[in-house]
């Protein structure tokens, strides 16, 4: 069995979770995350240097095993194999951890819909390119 994976593809949907988050954590729903999460602006200032770097090599993992599972289907199925990643495995663990950790529906909702938005994006990138 081969696996062709388009790695501009991977890089490009990697970096998207980084558009994609900026907006999402900062411009719409900053300040509704840090008080749902208990994050201070004080706490956000510090290990940023290390919280961007994991978060590119996790997205690097994602989009790397994502684009695995969606092969040369093209973007339509790149797109809804992340939506349904994102949705019913990743967004769903989030439920089942914030129901024990006794996170309000407030945080579920926003990290939650991140994770659908994110994995929808990187899905159909990665898509896009291994039809290409």
């Amino acid at each position: 069995m081969s696996i062709d994976i388009n790695w501009w593809g991977v890089a490009l949907a990697a970096v998207s979770a980084f558009a994609v988050g900026g907006l999402w954590y900062s411009v719409l729903l900053a300040r509704p995350w840090q008080r749902a999460a208990g994050v201070s602006d004080e706490a956000l200032r510090g290990g940023v240097v290390r919280a961007f770097v994991g978060t590119f090599v996790l997205s690097l993992v994602t989009a790397v095993t994502l684009a695995a599972f969606i092969g040369s289907n093209g973007v339509a199925f790149g797109a809804l194999a992340g939506a349904a990643a994102g949705v019913a495995w990743v967004a769903a663990a989030f439920g089942v951890n914030a129901l024990f950790e006794r996170r309000s529906l407030t945080w579920f909702l926003i990290n939650g819909g991140y994770n659908a938005i994110v994995f929808t994006a990187m899905g159909a990138i990665v898509g896009a390119f291994q039809a290409a």
